[in-house]
């Protein structure tokens, strides 16, 4: 069983939670309609290369489609490329497609329930904040993340980026009036979680919805990029933080000398 310095519990506020891939499986569903779209796009540069939807996401998992389509236009030598019609119709498509077929997972709603008892929920993302609300929506969890604390590095930021771009993390800090101590970031993607570590925030690796065969790989990847402890589901992270929250909300973490 992962294990967590009871230090670095004791001092939380905030559960920063990624969103795709991590809250809810939208990233294999996502790279269908993306790959189609940028398939396209493609095509209007004069480019051969296509993608399938699973090519694509082990490319491009964890950054946005308008750092995806730009880097795509520069290897195809045409770094002028306006990505930005493309970026709004990525976002368009892979909206309504996510909006069609994600479904609740109540074993998720159920450990970010108990969770919301003891920490602040939030959504950290690169995604953009209509594709965040038909998700957050279709899945049923609206109600414990809801719009106000929902953070895109597509469009909550002055100038938009991605991870692992740090910047998101830190704008949610803020945002939230917390230090990045005291934020604890849930990721599944190796860029979301460098995003988080780089931030300053104590990072756990979620393998919940992350292919079988990809796992061991992808837990290692995320150890290297410095995650605490990686799982394999909200309920196994829940049950790693909630003992230790449980005596702070008593008291006992000071009635027996603090936090070790």
């Amino acid at each position: 069983m992962p294990a967590l310095p009871e230090i670095v519990v004791a001092r939380l506020e905030a559960l920063l939670c990624d969103a795709d891939g991590n809250l809810f499986p939208s990233e294999e569903p996502a790279f269908v309609a993306s790959a189609e779209v940028t398939n396209r796009f493609l095509a209007s540069l004069g480019v051969d290369r296509r993608f399938t939807a699973e090519e694509l996401r082990l490319a491009t998992t964890g950054m946005n489609f308008r750092t995806t389509a730009s880097r795509l236009a520069a290897e195809a030598g045409h770094p002028d490329a306006d990505v930005e019609p493309w970026v709004a119709e990525e976002k368009r498509a892979v909206t309504a497609h996510l909006g069609a077929t994600l479904t609740p997972h109540g074993p998720t709603t159920d450990a970010l329930t108990a969770l919301a008892a003891h920490l602040r929920p939030a959504a950290v993302s690169s995604s953009a904040l209509t594709r965040l609300d038909a998700c957050f929506t279709a899945t049923g969890l609206a109600g414990l993340i809801p719009a106000s604390v929902r953070f895109s590095a597509e469009d909550s930021l002055p100038v938009p980026t991605s991870k692992p771009d740090p910047a998101v993390y830190l704008y949610a800090c803020e945002q939230l009036g917390i230090a990045p101590e005291a934020g604890l970031a849930v990721e599944d993607s190796i860029p979301g979680a460098l995003s988080a570590v780089r931030a300053g925030c104590p990072t756990v690796g979620n393998l919940l919805f992350v292919p079988a065969a990809e796992r061991a790989e992808r837990a290692a990847a995320l150890t290297d990029a410095g995650v605490l402890v990686v799982v394999d589901s909200w309920q196994q992270l829940a049950d790693l933080v909630l003992p230790v929250l449980t005596r702070r909300a008593t008291g006992d973490l000071l009635s027996t000398g603090g936090a070790k």
